[in-house]
C-alpha cells in the first residue's frame, strides 16, 4: 500500500466466490487500501448464489479499506457476468441468482435459437448465439420452471447491475455487460422487443443502458458503507470488459484469462458475428468490440483432478498419448453443457504427472482453439499473449499455455485487473479520459514476458481427434 497523489477511487470485483475492493490513486495506479470478503454458491445441479450476499461482501471489504474508502472520489463495480438477478417491488431478490455457470437452461437455448431463425440470425442480431450461460436463455427456464418467481419479478438485472443500483437507487447497466445477455442486439445497440416478446420479458423490467463515461448516479445512502454522500458513481461493466480496461488492451492483443472459467479475448473495431457459437460478440465498455471465448472448466477443474490424484497443482510431468478433457461443470467452448469429464489413452504405464498434464492440456486447448477467431484477420501474431487470472503465474499454466499456443507469452504484474479496470473506469469518469488510457497510463499490464516456444502440433490434433470421435458421448451426458 502506498500514499495517494491524486484523488482516490474505487474498483470493485465482484466474482463469483468473493468479491475484492481496491481503493486506487487515480493520478498513479498505486494501490491504497484493498478488502475482500467470501460467497458462498449453491452445489448440485444449479450454480446459485444470494445477491445480499454480493452486497454484504462489498460492505465489509470496502470497511477492510478503511478510511481511504471514505474519502475515494468515485466507485465503479466489474461483476460476474450473465447472472439473472430477478428483485420484487422493493428491490429485494425474489429467489437467489441464477450464474454464468449454470447450464440447466441448455434446452432453452438451444429452443430459441431454432425460434428466432437459426445460429445465422442471432449472430447477426445479437452478435453472439446465446448458450446455457446467457441470461436470455435463464429467464427462459425461470418461466418455465418457476411462474410464481416470475409473476413476482418487477425488475430483472445482471450482478453488477444489481449492485450499482444498491449504490445509487436506479437502475443502470452498461453496454459490456448489456451484450452476454441475449436481449440486447449488438446491431442496434439496444435491447431487441422481439427477443424480449419471445421469451416474455417487458422491457420496462430492465435496467437503462448508461453511455461509457456516463455517470450511473451518487452513491444514495451511506448507513452501511463507507463512502461520503454523492460519491459519484460509475457505470460498471461485465468482469472480461472491466479486464481489458484494467489491462489497456489495444486492439489485436489477444488475453488469455485463467480463472474458475477460462476466456481469450481481444478488442476489435469491428463488431463480432460468429454463427458458430464459438465466438461471443460482447460489446466492451468503450465504444469497441470484445470478441470472445469463454470455457466453464478451468482452473477450478484442473485443481480437482489434482486433488483426485493426491499431487500438487505444479506436479506435472511430460510423456505418454493421454487425453483428459476436464468437463467437469458440463462446457460451454466446446458447447457441451450435459458432459462431464473424459480420459482416454490410459496405460499401465501411464503415470499420475501424465494425468495432471493431460488436464492442463485439455482445459487450455479449447481457448488456443478459439484464438484465431477472436483475432482479428489482420492481427499481429508476434504480439505475445497477455496471460491473467488466478493461473496465470502457475508454471504449469505458463508451461502448457507457451507449449500448445506457439506464441510468446506476457505476464503482467498487477494483479486484480478486474477491480483495476473497474478503477480506471472511475478515474476516467472523473478526468474525462479514455479509462484504457489511464490503465496504460499506470502500466498495468507491464510484466515479463515469456519467449516462444515449438508449438506442440501433435498433442493438439490429438485432443482435437478425441473430442470429435467422443462428441456423441460428451452430448449425451453422465447417465
Amino acid at each position: 500500500m502506498s500514499s495517494a497523489d491524486g484523488p482516490l477511487v474505487v474498483g470493485v470485483d465482484s466474482s463469483t466466490q468473493s468479491t475484492k475492493a481496491l481503493v486506487v490513486d487515480a493520478a498513479t495506479g498505486a494501490v491504497v487500501a484493498s478488502g475482500q470478503a467470501p460467497h458462498t454458491v449453491s452445489a448440485g445441479q444449479g450454480r446459485e448464489s444470494d445477491p445480499e450476499q454480493w452486497w454484504t461482501a462489498l460492505s465489509e471489504a470496502l470497511r477492510q479499506c478503511g478510511d481511504a474508502a471514505h474519502r475515494a472520489s468515485a466507485v465503479s463495480v466489474g461483476g460476474q457476468q450473465h447472472g439473472l438477478v430477478t428483485l420484487d417491488a422493493a428491490g429485494r431478490p425474489v429467489r437467489p441468482a441464477l450464474l454464468w455457470n449454470d447450464v440447466r437452461s441448455a434446452p432453452q437455448a438451444r429452443r430459441l435459437i431454432d425460434e428466432m431463425g437459426g445460429p445465422k440470425a442471432w449472430a447477426e442480431r445479437v452478435g453472439s448465439v446465446p448458450g446455457a450461460s446467457f441470461t436470455v436463455t435463464k429467464w427462459a427456464w425461470l418461466a418455465e420452471h418457476e411462474p410464481d418467481a416470475v409473476r413476482a419479478t418487477a425488475a430483472v438485472r445482471l450482478p453488477h447491475d444489481y449492485l450499482t443500483q444498491r449504490l445509487t437507487g436506479d437502475g443502470t447497466t452498461d453496454r459490456g455487460d448489456a451484450s452476454g445477455t441475449g436481449w440486447w442486439a449488438s446491431a442496434t445497440e439496444s435491447y431487441d422487443d422481439d427477443i424480449l416478446a419471445r421469451v416474455g420479458l417487458d422491457p420496462a423490467l430492465l435496467p437503462r443502458v448508461v453511455r461509457p463515461g456516463e455517470v450511473a448516479g451518487t452513491v444514495h445512502t451511506t448507513g452501511e458503507l463507507p463512502f461520503s454522500k454523492g460519491t459519484l458513481v460509475a457505470a460498471g461493466t461485465g468482469d472480461n470488459a472491466a479486464a481489458a480496461l484494467g489491462l489497456g488492451l489495444r486492439p489485436g492483443t489477444p488475453v488469455l484469462s485463467l480463472g474458475t472459467s477460462g476466456t481469450v479475448y481481444a478488442v476489435s473495431r469491428h463488431r463480432p458475428a460468429d454463427p458458430t457459437g464459438t465466438v461471443a460478440g460482447f460489446a466492451d465498455a468503450c465504444g469497441d468490440w470484445l470478441p470472445l471465448a469463454c470455457t466453464l472448466n478451468c482452473t477450478l477443474a484442473v485443481d480437482r483432478v489434482a486433488a483426485l490424484l493426491g499431487l500438487d497443482r505444479e506436479a506435472v510431468e511430460g510423456g505418454g498419448d493421454i487425453t483428459l478433457l476436464p468437463y467437469l461443470d458440463g462446457e460451454r467452448t466446446p458447447d457441451l453443457p450435459n458432459a462431464s469429464g473424459l480420459l482416454h489413452g490410459l496405460r499401465h504405464d501411464t503415470t499420475g504427472g501424465q494425468l495432471l498434464q493431460a488436464a492442463y492440456d485439455g482445459a487450455v486447448h479449447a481457448l488456443l482453439g478459439a484464438l484465431d477467431l477472436v483475432l482479428d484477420a489482420d492481427a499481429d501474431l508476434s504480439v505475445p499473449l497477455l496471460l491473467i487470472g488466478g493461473g496465470a503465474r502457475g508454471t504449469a499454466w505458463q508451461q502448457t499455455v507457451r507449449r500448445l499456443s506457439g506464441r510468446a507469452v506476457q505476464v503482467p504484474e498487477a494483479r486484480e485487473l478486474v477491480a483495476l479496470g473497474a478503477a480506471a473506469q472511475a478515474a476516467g469518469m472523473l478526468t474525462g479520459e479514455d479509462p484504457a488510457a489511464v490503465a496504460r497510463r499506470w502500466g498495468t499490464a507491464q510484466g515479463p514476458v515469456l519467449d516462444p516456444v515449438e508449438q506442440d502440433a501433435e498433442a493438439l490434433a490429438r485432443i482435437s481427434g478425441v473430442l470429435s470421435d467422443a462428441a456423441p458421448l460428451l452430448d449425451r451426458g453422465p447417465r
